[in-house]
């Protein structure tokens, strides 16, 4: 099921990935920000690390290797990685996640 209007509708965000692999909707708090990503290719996210993060798959799967361990996340599968902690992942077409940055002003949203 895809994500409803009013969350398509949210700001974008100035990302390093191509508009026609993955679509982001934003919202920004003084302390978070929460992003929902819609996949609508394969994509290889690089080995990288930031603040922490915490996410949920709502549909697909990912394979994510956080900190060198390999695991599958398919639909209800949740994530967490600690600040710092290196991961990278390969995320199949048709996935959808959400995802929860401790980091508020980790992307710059599009207005």
């Amino acid at each position: 099921m895809p994500y409803p209007d009013f969350i398509n509708a949210l700001p974008g965000i100035d990302a390093p990935f191509p508009e026609d692999v993955v679509q982001i909707s934003a919202v920004q708090s003084d302390d978070a920000l929460v992003l929902f990503f819609a996949f609508l290719k394969d994509m290889v996210l690089p080995p990288h690390s930031h603040g922490a993060q915490w996410g949920t798959v709502i549909e697909g799967e990912i394979e994510f290797n956080i900190g060198g361990v390999t695991k599958l996340y398919r639909a209800g599968d949740s994530y967490s990685i600690a600040a710092g902690v290196e991961h990278g992942a390969q995320i199949k077409a048709g996935t959808r996640v959400i995802d929860v940055f401790d980091e508020a002003d980790r992307y710059t949203l599009k207005r």
